[in-house]
């Protein structure tokens, strides 16, 4: 009995060891790059300095117990008499939990409070509003002010209050972007709001952080920050050379798949706020089989330029090739969604 507490005690300690040294330590979450992520990674460390709280003392007692308790030759026939308890300790041990879910309950309640306004110290700066809209399998990110809607990256100045709203064309998604906040969904006629900061400037990775399944594993984007002079050749660059968004073409990217970053002039607000709840439905569920066509999200050295021909005929090739494998079949093969 001896020996397999102490074998217990030690498979612990070599386990807690092992997975202490296999941890990397890039993690994107504790190198906050703005006021919202450091807000969050505050709380998280607070958490975690109760987390390590607890473990240290579970682990401790539990060590001690298990050695001052265990069987020797002198106590081999004990029988410890019944006993009532202590009543003091277990007010202790009953307390002790609740105070610890009091401290990190209320500065998670007041942190998240704080998240849905504009960060301390950034109140009196005028914040630019920019709609993004998940689609399969995509991000469409729509700057009213400016006349600009971009696919799949967006560039925001630094040092200044970014007010996202976001929706969804299908399915409920999730924005997240590690280094300058926390994740919000994104759902079809609804909107919700969340505000980012970037600090410097700077290419901050962004994702979709939900489990929808097959094809949304890849909606990566990049959030670009710049100097407020370069954000501003960036609109006028754009009005320049980037084509007009017509219905027909959102309604084409809207289709399920994977594309590279685009840039054109004008919003699909003009048309259509998938926030609203009359908004028009866009789904293709017939489309959904063809969804090999991975595209070149985060291969061309400038982020804003078109080029789109290149990635149409390979989806085009990729969807002749899946009907040419069906007719061969006789119909049968289906690539599920």
């Amino acid at each position: 009995m001896r020996n397999m507490k102490l074998k217990f005690v030690f498979f612990t300690a070599l386990m807690g060891l092992f997975l202490l040294t296999g941890c990397e330590t890039n993690m994107v979450v504790f190198e906050p790059e703005g006021p919202v992520a450091r807000s969050i990674t505050e709380l998280i460390n607070w958490s975690l300095f109760w987390m390590l709280l607890v473990v240290v003392v579970v682990f401790g007692l539990f060590g001690y117990i298990v050695w001052k308790y265990r069987e020797k030759p002198e106590n081999m026939d004990y029988e410890p008499p019944e006993e009532h308890g202590s009543t003091l300790l277990e007010i202790i041990w009953t307390g002790i939990p609740i105070l610890i879910v009091i401290a990190l309950t209320i500065p998670t309640v007041t942190t998240l409070y704080d998240l849905d306004d504009v960060p301390n110290g950034y109140e009196n700066k005028e914040p630019i509003t920019i709609h993004v809209t998940a689609a399969d399998w995509k991000w469409i990110f729509s700057y009213p002010d400016q006349g600009i809607e971009t696919v799949n990256y967006v560039n925001i100045p630094e040092d200044t209050p970014i007010d996202f709203k976001l929706t969804s064309a299908s399915t409920m998604q999730s924005f997240w972007v590690p280094a300058l906040g926390g994740q919000k969904y994104a759902m079809g006629k609804m909107e919700t709001q969340m505000y980012l900061i970037a600090d410097n400037p700077g290419s901050y990775f962004g994702r979709n952080s939900n489990f929808n399944g097959r094809g949304y594993t890849d909606m990566e984007f990049e959030v670009l920050a710049q100097t407020q002079e370069d954000f501003e050749k960036w609109i006028i660059d754009v009005k320049k050379t980037a084509p007009t968004l017509t219905e027909s073409k959102y309604e084409e990217l809207l289709k399920p798949t994977h594309l590279g970053r685009l840039t054109f002039t004008g919003t699909h607000l003009v048309w259509v706020n998938h926030a609203k709840r009359d908004s028009k439905t866009y789904t293709n569920p017939e489309l959904y089989r063809y969804h090999g066509y991975q595209g070149k999200t985060f291969e061309e050295e400038d982020n804003y330029k078109n080029n789109t021909s290149q990635d149409d005929k390979q989806h085009d090739d990729h969807v002749e090739q899946q009907h040419n494998v069906e007719d061969k079949d006789g119909g049968d093969q289906h690539h599920g969604h």
